[in-house]
């Protein structure tokens, strides 16, 4: 995870000390959470936007999904959408501001040995040795999140249940008889 922060970090730098800098936007989204649940749902991950105009130090809460990001970067670039689900989707308006920062961004450090293991006595050693990562998914995506978990919040920690919201609106009871 520490290298990939950091390949990020010196591609922003890279980009945001470039010519291209005041016209561009860069979108990153977590390739796939894992399955893993967190306290507020299982579906949640990060997405980032990295931009002059994107706000600076602002965490937006509203409730995206990868079809925002998409009807986003195709109302940025003028193009229509490509599908119902992007046309229809919210666009992460509230992640910009009007008035661009044009300063760049400075990549820090790892803060982490980029060679660290865990050791062969952390929770979850045992288990985690006997899992095949030989291909994706192979691994018990359960017990694999619930060493992750104990492992960042600690072995005595149990990892919270999965919760998976369904987005659905109570139908107004006026629209029955349309």
């Amino acid at each position: 995870m520490a290298e990939n922060d950091l390949a990020l970090g010196r591609v922003v730098e890279a980009v945001s000390t470039s010519r291209f800098w005041p016209t561009t936007a860069i979108f990153v989204v977590e390739d796939d959470a894992q399955n893993g649940a967190d306290h507020i749902d299982a579906h949640r991950t990060v997405a980032l936007v990295v931009s002059p105009w994107a706000r600076r130090g602002v965490v937006d809460s509203s409730l995206y999904s990868t079809s925002s990001m998409l009807r986003t970067i195709e109302l940025i670039l003028g193009l229509e959408p490509m599908s119902q689900f992007d046309a229809a989707a919210l666009p992460m308006i509230r992640s910009f501001t009007g008035t661009p920062d044009p300063a760049p961004y400075r990549c820090r450090p790892a803060s982490v040995p980029l060679d660290a293991r865990n050791a062969a006595t952390s929770w979850g050693a045992a288990a985690s040795l006997a899992m095949d990562f030989s291909k994706e998914d192979a691994a018990d995506d359960l017990l694999l999140n619930d060493i992750v978990w104990r492992s960042v919040r600690g072995a005595d920690s149990p990892m919270p249940p999965p919760r998976r919201a369904a987005f659905v609106f109570a139908e107004d009871e006026d629209d029955e008889d349309d």
